[in-house]
Formats: C-alpha cells, structure tokens, sequence
C-alpha cells in the first residue's frame, strides 16, 4: 500500500479507503475560476459491488492498494463451494458460491480463470471472454437454416440454457460469450472457421 495524493488517482486504481477497497471506475477535476479545485471520483465498492461517487479535495491523501491477479484453473465443487487450482503452483484456493455466482454455469472441470487477491484474500473471479461448450440438448436443426433465422433453446454441457440458431445441431461445440451468455459461433473445427 502506498499513501498518494487524491489529484493522483487514476481510472483503474484501487483505494483504500474507510477500511473498504474501491476500484476508481472513472475520475473529474472540476477547477471552477477562483475556487478551491474540488475532484468528483466514480468509485467501485470490491465487496459489496456498490458504486458511489465521491467529492474530495485533490491534496487529500489515500491509500492505493496493489492487487496480485493469478491464472488459476476450475477443479471441483465443494458443497456450497467451489475450489480452483493455480496454473503454476498447483496450490488449491476455495472460493464460496455468493463470490462466483451465476459465472460457474460457463465452466467445466479444469477451465481458466483469473482470481484477483489483496492481502492473500480472494477478491474476485474473472472467466475468459468466451468459452467453448458442447450442446447436449436442443431441438433438431432445420435444413436450410441461416444465421438469420430464428433462435431456438439449446442446454450445454454446463448445464445452461442460451438461445442459438436453428441450425445448430446435438453434439456441436459453439462458442458463448460469458459476459452475456450470447451465442457467438460455431467453434472451429480442424482448420474449418464457423458460422
């Protein structure tokens, strides 16, 4: 942790601040003529995930907060929680089910993630982008069938449900974006790009 003026807060920063951690989502120094500078800061509760704005004096000081993001890999769920593995010690970290969430229907046994620490404590999970999931039921495809035809339910191998095109087969593997749960493409096959 180290101790930095307020004016030298940028997007992207974490804060110490009241004995909670906020992420600087985004930051505006009002210099109004003659007045006293006053800085309005857009901050990210890590815990809680609330977000506040924030008036301060640009000399106040705070403290900034360095957080330690690892690769880790999805092993096994535990009751109510679920454990990772780190890609390069192999050290198992648990995670409980409130901190991970709905973001466990995208993952399968040893897929990647990012877990974010401060302090040695576990903050946050990070999924990739998009994962690659086989479909395990949906209705059958219809010959003919464009990408731009209706959208049809399809459960995968994760157990969620998203909507794909009509044309998407059992078997299958599609690429999903997690942020979301859109999907984006049939997933490449042996040198063969997908719809």
């Amino acid at each position: 942790m180290a101790s930095t003026k307020m004016i030298d807060i940028r997007r992207g920063m974490v804060l110490n601040m009241n004995g909670a951690l906020w992420y600087c989502l985004d930051r505006d120094l009002n210099t109004p003529g003659n007045w006293r500078a006053i800085l309005y800061l857009k901050l990210k509760n890590l815990t809680t995930g609330s977000i506040t704005d924030e008036r301060v004096h640009p000399d106040d000081k705070v403290d900034v907060v360095y957080l330690d993001t690892k690769d880790y890999n999805y092993s096994y769920k535990d009751g109510d929680d679920y454990v990772f593995v780190d890609a390069e010690t192999f050290e198992p970290v648990t995670l409980n089910g409130d901190m991970v969430g709905d973001m466990m229907k995208f993952l399968r046994e040893n897929d990647p993630v990012k877990i974010t620490f401060y302090d040695g404590k576990a903050l946050s999970m990070e999924l990739p982008q998009t994962v690659t999931l086989k479909v395990i039921e949906t209705e059958p495809g219809i010959k003919g069938a464009t990408a731009a035809a209706q959208t049809k339910a399809a459960t995968l191998e994760t157990g969620v449900v998203v909507q794909v095109p009509s044309f998407i087969a059992v078997g299958e593997q599609i690429v999903i974006q997690t942020e979301d749960g859109k999907y984006l493409k049939r997933a490449a096959k042996e040198g063969k790009e997908g719809k």
